[in-house]
């Protein structure tokens, strides 16, 4: 498996992270900041490459959420990612999102399946 690396920020006083564009590749794994402001991960996806994003929800109807910590790799399961193309990551959720507190660089690993 081809794995690439694409780095992608939450903004100073932001919640939401610039838009990751995987092309052919899956989001297997997040690098996480060792700044990180403590709050768990929600999703923004999209399936047409990037024009137009919503908010995942899982088969249950629940935001999609991954438990975050400061300087640690996140796993993702391939398969809950393998339908989008690009994506962004939030800190906190959609109904409740927690701003950073400064710059925080995150790190999606990739594979191409």
């Amino acid at each position: 498996m081809q794995q690439t690396t694409h780095d992608t920020t939450i903004a100073s006083g932001a919640s939401l992270s610039a838009a990751v564009v995987l092309g052919p590749h899956r989001a297997v794994a997040i690098v996480m900041p060792s700044g990180w402001t403590a709050a768990s991960l929600t999703f923004e996806v999209s399936v047409d490459g990037g024009t137009t994003y919503k908010p995942l929800y899982d088969v249950y109807g629940q935001e999609y959420t991954v438990p975050a910590g400061a300087a640690r790799t996140i796993l993702l399961p391939p398969s809950d990612f393998a339908s989008f193309n690009a994506l962004k990551v939030r800190s906190g959720s959609a109904g409740t999102p927690v701003n950073q507190g400064a710059d925080r660089t995150l790190q999606v690993a990739s594979v191409f399946l």
